[in-house]
């Protein structure tokens, strides 16, 4: 369960970290009340999921994801730069994402 915790908390860190976007400054009120319970609900449930695993791996796992996401969405939604460097990074954060799952 603890797993599942992770995975959705570091959704719901893209969620913000793109929502910011959204909020101009958070002056708009439903992209900012949204952005807002995704970080809140990231953070709880990054501390639901330490009751069973250790810290680092969470917190590189929960970060990773939302770094991860958070480019490929930019690349998607905003036009960000996808050139074959910039994707290399994104690959090489996943595949720490998935060797700390495997090894945790």
């Amino acid at each position: 369960m603890a797993w599942l915790y992770l995975l959705v908390a570091g959704c719901m860190e893209i969620g913000w970290a793109i929502g910011v976007k959204y909020t101009d400054g958070f002056t708009r009120l439903v992209p900012s009340a949204l952005t807002l319970s995704c970080m809140v609900g990231s953070v709880l449930l990054y501390g639901l999921s330490l009751r069973t695993l250790p810290v680092g791996t969470a917190y590189a796992v929960w970060s990773g994801i939302g770094a991860v996401g958070t480019a490929v969405l930019g690349i998607a939604l905003l036009g960000e730069p996808a050139d074959a460097l910039r994707l290399l990074c994104i690959g090489l954060i996943v595949a720490g994402i998935v060797g700390l799952r495997i090894v945790a």
